[in-house]
């Protein structure tokens, strides 16, 4: 674990990412076209992080082109983004201003000081992360006592799942469960955006797209998913600047367990919580 003066000492610093894939083409990005499902999705994960940030000293790391940074402001006491990726945090700063602090930084080596956050957020990008068991480390590092770290990510046993570029390693419920409860935080575990009961045309769809996935004849960026997109949605909406209510509808959270496989909802929620015992062990 880092120490504090040495975190103090790497704050500001700039990891060198000159030699790294960019994540712009992987990335939700303001202007790129999503369907109504999409944005659902990006809403219904920001509401929930919302809630948990009232009043608190927040940090979203992979924020990204920072989307939903103005939305946890609206609530919380303060709120920090870190990204990897320099071209997603210059969109970001570009156009927060001095709104909200934005840096670039290693999810797994973190430039905060121990301490300095009240809650984490991870939103569909743990599965890039080389090290994850190293996030979450430096989550509680930075977490103050009675800290909250939040992970949203896609479930890999829903049956049309279908894996990112650059992605590193994706969770089941039961392992993200874990990851946390190693980590040292008590894991509150939830699903989102049910599998529906599908038409026969749905069926085909899906049965067509599993084929791709498997033929690895998906577009792998954002830009040749949105011509897909179109075929099988129809109309698609920009992306956002800066995320609002008025963007998509949310969706509910259902509770769950993670004592046997979930293939039946889209989307897991790990919420971790620290106590002041579990900070100090």
């Amino acid at each position: 674990m880092l120490t504090q003066q040495r975190t103090q000492d790497k704050a500001g610093m700039e990891p060198d990412n000159s030699s790294k894939q960019s994540f712009v083409t992987v990335t939700e990005v303001p202007g790129s076209l999503a369907s109504k499902s999409q944005m659902s999705m990006a809403m219904s994960r920001y509401r929930i992080a919302a809630g948990l940030s009232e009043g608190k000293d927040v940090l979203e790391v992979a924020c990204g082109s920072g989307m939903g940074l103005g939305y946890l402001a609206r609530s919380a006491r303060r709120v920090v983004g870190l990204d990897f990726d320099p071209k997603l945090v210059e969109i970001a700063r570009s156009h927060y201003g001095d709104r909200l602090e934005v840096q670039c930084g290693d999810a797994q080596q973190m430039p905060f000081a121990d301490g300095s956050f009240d809650v984490v957020i991870l939103l569909e990008a743990i599965y890039y992360l080389p090290r994850a068991e190293d996030f979450i480390a430096e989550a509680r590092r930075v977490l103050r006592p009675a800290g909250t770290l939040f992970i949203c990510s896609v479930n890999k046993e829903w049956p049309d799942f279908n894996v990112s570029p650059y992605s590193a390693r994706y969770f089941t419920l039961r392992e993200l469960s874990d990851l946390l409860t190693q980590g040292g935080f008590k894991p509150d575990l939830q699903v989102g955006f049910p599998v529906a009961a599908k038409s026969g045309k749905a069926r085909i769809i899906s049965a067509i797209r599993r084929l791709a996935a498997k033929l690895g004849l998906i577009p792998k960026t954002m830009a040749g998913k949105e011509k897909l997109k179109r075929l099988v949605f129809g109309k698609l909406t920009p992306m956002p600047v800066e995320i609002t209510d008025e963007a998509a509808e949310a969706q509910p959270a259902y509770s769950a367990s993670a004592d046997s496989p979930i293939s039946d909802y889209q989307v897991l929620y790990a919420i971790g919580r620290m106590d002041e015992a579990a900070k100090t062990a």
